[in-house]
This record gives structure tokens, sequence and C-alpha cells, in this order.
């Protein structure tokens, strides 16, 4: 993210992050930058969610004051415990509980996941609907995903990056009980092909019967 995004962004967030808010005059003075420059900048990481307005009384007469502080959509930027963590833990369990113990706290876990995405998809009128609902859920989990019909293939979500790849390579039985959540989710077979396009790059392909 700092080699690709203007740095004068970063800034900003790096110093909302310290303080836990700060007015746009006060950014100026830590950034250097001017007043108007960093406005601009704020309002339009306000306008894609990155930041939000926070409005705080003043002590003397005046106009509440406008802060600026990071909202959820920042947690990315601050990696937390990724898969190294998760693996570490289930090698753990495994220790503690049994060799089947890691398989079936995940079981768990996907159940919860199929419970959301079920949430998720019901306002959808139509398969296709559900399951384009479906797909943005998983983009928005960190799943590099997109969804398209052709009369060849029917109704398909190809996906390019699933971020337990490295726990499904540790625990290949997980990729069946996923897929399994995802038909009881969206409500009909899901096939689920993975195949390597011509450059080598890795897919996997979701295919909906139901509109094959």
């Amino acid at each position: 993210m700092r080699d690709i995004c203007k740095p004068s962004c970063l800034g900003i967030i790096g110093e909302l992050k310290r303080s836990g808010g700060l007015a746009i005059p006060q950014l100026a003075q830590l950034l250097g930058m001017s007043y108007m420059g960093v406005k601009q900048h704020c309002v339009k990481l306000d306008e894609l969610g990155y930041l939000k307005v926070w409005r705080v009384p003043r002590v003397e007469v005046g106009r509440p004051q406008k802060l600026y502080k990071l909202t959820r959509k920042c947690d990315a930027l601050f990696p937390e415990g990724g898969p190294d963590l998760v693996l570490d833990l289930l090698d753990g369990v495994k220790t503690a509980f049994g060799q089947v113990a890691p398989e079936k706290l995940l079981y768990h876990y996907f159940e919860q996941r199929r419970d959301h995405w079920i949430k998720l998809v019901s306002a959808g009128k139509s398969l296709v609907e559900k399951s384009t609902r479906f797909a943005d859920a998983r983009a928005k989990e960190g799943h590099f995903c997109h969804c398209h019909y052709s009369p060849e293939e029917g109704f398909v979500i190809e996906e390019y990056h699933h971020p337990m790849y490295r726990i499904f390579s540790k625990y290949p039985s997980l990729i069946s009980v996923e897929l399994r959540m995802i038909e009881q989710a969206l409500g009909t077979r899901v096939d689920r092909i993975e195949k390597k396009g011509s450059q080598g790059v890795k897919c996997t392909v979701y295919r909906l019967s139901t509109l094959g």
C-alpha cells in the first residue's frame, strides 16, 4: 500500500491512527501541508468510507470542532494475526484435543459463515441475484472473484484468491465443507472446479448447476 498510494493520504491515515482524531489544521501542521490540500484528501477519504467526521463541542463559544477519525474500513491497512497464527492455533488444538479437533472447529466456523451468507442473499428474488450478492460478500471478505453468465458454462463465480488458501492446503477436507455450506446458502448444487489460465494463473470456478 505504501508503494502504490499517495504519501499524503497515508500520512493522514497514519496521524489519525496515532491520535484517534484530528482537525484539518492540526493535520496540516503535522504533515507540513496546506489546509486546502489536507481538506481535499480528507473529503475524498471520507467519500470512500475510510474516514468519518466527528464533531466535538468547543469549550468556548463557537461551532463544534470538526475532527476526522478512521473508520473500520481502515482496519485492513493494519494487518492482524493471519494464516500463520491460525495454523499455529490449530496445531495447538490438535495436540490438546486430538487429530480431528481442528476440522471440527473449522466446521463450526463454516456453519457460522453459511448462516451469515443466508442472511445476505435472502433478499435476492432469483438465484442469479442471490449468487451475485454472495459473490459481492465474498469479495468484501478478501476473496478476489467475479461472476458472469454464458450459454456454454451457465452462471459461474470465478475466484482468483482465497484468504484461507494456506489453511485449505493443510486441511484439504475443508474444501468440501465450504462447498457444502455454499450450496446450503444458495439452495442449489454447486460444482467446484480448479483450473489454470494460459499464463498459469490458478482459478477456482463455482458453477451453479440449476442455471447451467
